[in-house]
């Protein structure tokens, strides 16, 4: 007997076991159809596809787009279909590329080609024909050396060359979509039918393949366009150029080479230069309330830091803060519907009180600025009075910083808005990328590692909520800032690679997070470790992570 659940663990049927049947097969007979939105299932925590086989007495549990490893699989298969129908309509010399991430879809270019809208109208018509037509979709998983003939044979050179370069790429899958031969490092939906929704947006002679939000139901939300972090991924493009490094088979190679400290140094010289631009801005347009806000783990205060070095430099005297100082007293803090503590709304936040400091700062007025107690809950007052002059930038970090609410009366000529979160730069190959939020994942399991004493296993388990909470409190107000700062360093997956990998292998296939930790392991094999990161200078954003930092504590 099966027994089959749904993602939050209820009960949707129980399943006589036949030998040979794939999990997708079982639950249409027995339910009709697979439930919907439900595109990947795990099985004593270990992630598994739709199209794979059990065993009799398993417990599957099914699971949509607000689980990770199911959206990615989901976004991979779109990716693959997409890569057919752009073959179909412009021919299979077309080659296709997967860059960022942009208004909730991929940025994609096409080589060889200028888009027009005509061409898109062509590849979103043929997308639909083939979901419409729910073709199978064949996916076999490879061992290395098999992996390394077909890539051979397809003639796909820079998916190969990541495969040479890391010999912890030891599988991928083949999948095959009518004619369509590729290779992918998670496996795909059962057939084109799953892919109902999704949409392609002509954008500065590229397409952005838009898929459903993984917290807004499985809708696709309104387009934006975001020109902010367009913007900071064309940078981090130009300093892809640069330093010669486009894919992780490049970082391999320079690591491997020797050549990682000169790397290190022309990163870390790239970051300075932004930052020292940034401090410029600042100074040229004579702003004083300078707004630092970011995601979890984005090295917010590490840049603010950093930024404030810079001012002193081109003579400035910032007074540096933090929105935490100013959160409620624990008696007067707003409390969610689960009777739980909100620290993470702007409710939290006395934004009054904020407010009347800002102002009477800006006007040379002495002020008793608080201190939180994290232990007692509560504001400390008496033991940071005090006054700036007129030429004295404040410089205030937290995620609430970009929230207009926080400084409602505060003049908006004085204010400098900054965004802060790594954009990573370094892709697997030209079909496979890391996702942002997962490289701040893992900077966190790190640091909750190194010095808050918290498992990977602990950390992983509560990411999700931390996500949630982004997606209300900051996403939102992203594109409000004036600067946009790519905390990423090109080097950093090589670093991450050294301390995340031992730590996410102490997961147990018993623990929840099991499934997490593998998905997450299986990205960073991509990645050669750099074993000796002592080039990396004391005041690197990384260093707030990894531990050595001279600017955080």
């Amino acid at each position: 007997m099966i027994h089959i659940y749904n993602q939050d663990n209820t009960l949707l049927c129980e399943c006589v076991f036949r030998e040979n049947t794939s999990i997708e097969q079982l639950v249409k007979d027995t339910l009709g159809k697979i439930p919907e939105n439900v595109y990947s299932c795990r099985i004593r925590n270990h992630n598994l596809a739709l199209s794979d086989i059990c065993a009799d007495g398993d417990k599957i549990t099914l699971y949509g787009l607000s689980d990770s490893y199911a959206s990615t699989v989901y976004q991979t298969s779109l990716c693959f279909l997409y890569i057919k129908a752009v073959h179909d309509v412009l021919g299979t010399d077309i080659p296709v590329r997967i860059a960022n991430t942009l208004s909730s879809g991929f940025l994609t270019k096409l080589r060889k080609v200028t888009v027009s809208e005509e061409d898109i109208e062509k590849i979103t018509a043929r997308m639909k024909e083939l979901v419409a037509l729910d073709l199978p979709v064949s996916c076999r998983k490879v061992g290395r050396e098999e992996l390394i003939a077909f890539l051979k044979k397809q003639g796909h050179e820079e998916q190969l060359q990541l495969v040479l370069s890391s010999e912890e790429v030891d599988s991928a899958y083949i999948c095959q979509l009518e004619e369509e031969e590729q290779s992918f490092y998670v496996p795909m939906v059962p057939s084109t039918g799953y892919l109902q929704s999704f949409e392609c947006v002509h954008y500065k002679n590229a397409i952005i393949l838009r898929y459903p939000s993984t917290r807004k139901q499985g809708k696709i939300p309104p387009f934006e366009e975001q020109p902010l972090i367009y913007n900071a991924f064309s940078e981090a493009t130009r300093w892809d150029r640069i330093m010669g490094v486009h894919y992780a088979c490049d970082l391999n190679d320079r690591i491997k080479a020797g050549g990682s400290e000169d790397l290190i140094l022309m990163s870390e010289a790239l970051h300075e230069k932004r930052i020292a631009e940034i401090a410029q801005a600042i100074k040229i347009q004579n702003k004083r309330i300078i707004l630092i806000a970011g995601p979890s783990s984005s090295g917010k205060t590490s840049f603010a830091k950093r930024l404030c070095i810079q001012l002193r430099v081109i003579g400035l005297r910032p007074l540096y803060l933090g929105t935490d100082d100013y959160f409620f007293n624990d008696e007067d803090s707003p409390v969610l519907e689960n009777g739980e503590k909100d620290w993470e709304s702007i409710r939290a936040v006395d934004t009054e009180l904020f407010a009347s400091n800002m102002n009477d700062l800006l006007r040379g007025k002495k002020v008793d600025l608080p201190t939180f107690d994290f232990i007692q809950h509560r504001k400390v007052f008496g033991q940071r009075i005090t006054t700036i002059d007129s030429s004295q930038p404040i410089v205030i970090e937290g995620i609430h910083g970009l929230n207009p609410k926080l400084t409602e009366g505060i003049d908006d000529n004085e204010k400098f808005k900054i965004y802060v979160s790594p954009l990573i730069q370094v892709r697997i190959d030209i079909y496979n990328r890391i996702p942002n939020s997962d490289l701040r994942c893992l900077r966190r399991i790190i640091r909750d590692h190194q010095f808050r004493d918290h498992s990977a296993e602990n950390t992983l388990l509560r990411w999700k909520s931390v996500r949630d909470g982004e997606e209300v409190n900051i996403f939102p107000y992203t594109e409000l800032a004036d600067e946009y700062f790519n905390s990423c360093c090109i080097y950093e997956p090589a670093v991450t690679k050294k301390y995340a990998a031992k730590l996410l292998k102490q997961i147990g296939d018993d623990s929840p997070a099991y499934g997490e930790a593998q998905r997450l392991l299986n990205l960073l094999k991509a990645f050669v470790p750099m074993e000796d990161d002592s080039a990396v200078p004391n005041n690197s954003l990384i260093r707030e992570f990894i531990g050595g930092s001279v600017l955080v504590h």
